[in-house]
C-alpha cells in the first residue's frame, strides 16, 4: 500500500509552473560534469547546438548585425562559453553569464588560453545588473522557454535594464509545432540515462505532462537513490509569434525580424523553434 502510495504521488501531474529546479539541476557535481560533456560534445545537439551550428550561427549574427570592434554583448545561459568565445575572436567585449559554476570555471579557462578577454560572471541571470550596458543581448538553446510567465516577465526587465537605448535581444523558442509532437507517457528505467542523474545506483521515473490551455510540456523526473529522491522538473512553454511578440512588447520590446533558428533561417511555421530579433524601445 506505502509502495503504491509513493508512485501515484511520483505520477501526480504539479499545478502549472509549481516548482522550478533549474538551480538543483545545473549546480549538482554529478550532472552538472555530465551536462558540461554534452556541452563540449560538439557532434550532437545537447546541452548546446552542434559546433556546426554555433559556427554558422555566430558568423550570421556578425554579419547580420555589423559586431564590430567594442560592440558590447551580454550572453545569457552562456554555458561553457560556446557562444562567447567566438564573439570575443571577432572583437565583441563579451560578458557571459550562467549559474553553472563548472561551466563558468571551463568557460575561464578557455578564455583565458585563448588570450581572450572575456568577462564571465557565475549568477542566476534573473538576478543579474549591471552598469556596463549591451547593445546586444542573446539567449540562445531555449532557455527562455523553461521560465515561468513571472520570471519571463523578470527577466526581459533584465534585459531591458542591461541594455543601451535602441539595443537588440536575440533569443529562440519552441513553437506549437514542437508542442503537438509531445506527447504524454509515463516510463520507468533503473539508472535513467545511462548513469546521468546520479554516480551511484538509481530509480527513475519520468512523467510528461501536457498543459493544453498553456501550451505547456513538463518533463518531470523523481530519482529514487538509497539516501534520497529527488524531483526535477524541466519545463516547456511552446509560443507562437504572435503569442511571443505580445510577451516582448507588454516589455517595451519591438518585435523587428523573426526567422526559424539563430542562423538566420528564413521563418517557417513548420519550424518546432523560432528565434526573434527585438529591440528595446
Amino acid at each position: 500500500m506505502k509502495l503504491f502510495q509513493e508512485l501515484e504521488k511520483i505520477d501526480m501531474r504539479p499545478e502549472l509552473f509549481e516548482s522550478y529546479t533549474a538551480r538543483e539541476l545545473w549546480a549538482d557535481p554529478h550532472i552538472s560534469e555530465k551536462m558540461l560533456s554534452f556541452h563540449l560534445d560538439g557532434s550532437v545537439c545537447a546541452a548546446s547546438r552542434s559546433n556546426a551550428f554555433i559556427s554558422e550561427s555566430v558568423k550570421w549574427i556578425v554579419d547580420s548585425l555589423s559586431i564590430s570592434e567594442g560592440t558590447r554583448i551580454g550572453d545569457f545561459g552562456c554555458g561553457p562559453g560556446l557562444y562567447s568565445l567566438k564573439l570575443a575572436a571577432k572583437g565583441a567585449s563579451v560578458t557571459g553569464i550562467d549559474f553553472s559554476e563548472r561551466s563558468i570555471t571551463y568557460a575561464q579557462d578557455r578564455a583565458r588560453s585563448e588570450g581572450l578577454s572575456i568577462e564571465f560572471i557565475h549568477q542566476d541571470y534573473l538576478k543579474f545588473r549591471t552598469e556596463k550596458l549591451f547593445d546586444l543581448v542573446i539567449l540562445i538553446m531555449c532557455d527562455y522557454c523553461s521560465l515561468s510567465p513571472s520570471q519571463r516577465r523578470n527577466l526581459l526587465e533584465v534585459f531591458s535594464d542591461s541594455l543601451k537605448p535602441g539595443g537588440i535581444v536575440l533569443l529562440d523558442v519552441y513553437s506549437l509545432i514542437a508542442y503537438e509532437h509531445e506527447q504524454e507517457k509515463v516510463m520507468y528505467e533503473k539508472n535513467m540515462h545511462d548513469g546521468f542523474w546520479a554516480a551511484c545506483d538509481y530509480h527513475a521515473f519520468h512523467s510528461r505532462f501536457k498543459y493544453e490551455s498553456e501550451s505547456v510540456v513538463l518533463d518531470k523526473y523523481t530519482i529514487v537513490e538509497s539516501d534520497r529522491t529527488r524531483t526535477i522538473y524541466n519545463w516547456k512553454q511552446c509560443f507562437s509569434p504572435e503569442s511571443l511578440m505580445e510577451e516582448l512588447q507588454a516589455s517595451s520590446f519591438s518585435v523587428e525580424e523573426i526567422y526559424s533558428d539563430v542562423c538566420g533561417t528564413p521563418f517557417d511555421y513548420q519550424s518546432k523553434e523560432f528565434a526573434v530579433l527585438a529591440r528595446k524601445l
